[in-house]
């Protein structure tokens, strides 16, 4: 939820720019999707079938947990204020897209490396001001 919110925190400035700005979440469980709205600005889609994660979906075992990274990115969260929640599929790695217009295509991928690896918001923004506007 902390990259969510970091995420969020650039809604003036994508609106600016006239991009919006999705998320596409994996599985509905409970009340994920709505504890999760609050976090995040822009729209929210469901891909139950998970073809958007594919064609094969990243995942972290286990012993993903024993890495220095993965424990300072949830340090780094939970002294923010942020957790996870441990129900459903929790070990599919996210990411990061910048679609460009048309035939653009993506003009940034940043696919977690690992649990909570986050990309920054100025590569977000650089991506976003390659976008060219269908005139």
């Amino acid at each position: 939820m902390l990259e969510a919110a970091e995420l969020s925190s650039l809604k003036p400035q994508l609106e600016e720019l006239g991009v919006p700005l999705y998320a596409v979440v994996k599985e509905h469980i409970g009340t994920e999707i709505q504890d999760f709205r609050p976090h995040f600005a822009g729209d929210i889609f469901l891909d139950e079938q998970q073809i958007f994660y594919g064609p094969q979906q990243r995942k972290m075992a286990a012993l993903g947990f024993i890495r220095l990274g993965v424990w300072q990115n949830f340090i780094r969260a939970w002294k923010a204020g942020y957790q996870g929640n441990m129900d459903g599929e929790g070990f599919i790695l996210g990411g990061v897209f910048v679609i460009g217009a048309g035939k653009q295509g993506i003009l940034l991928e940043h696919r977690e490396k690992e649990f909570g690896n986050i990309v920054s918001n100025t590569a977000i923004l650089d991506a976003v001001k390659k976008i060219q506007k269908d005139k």
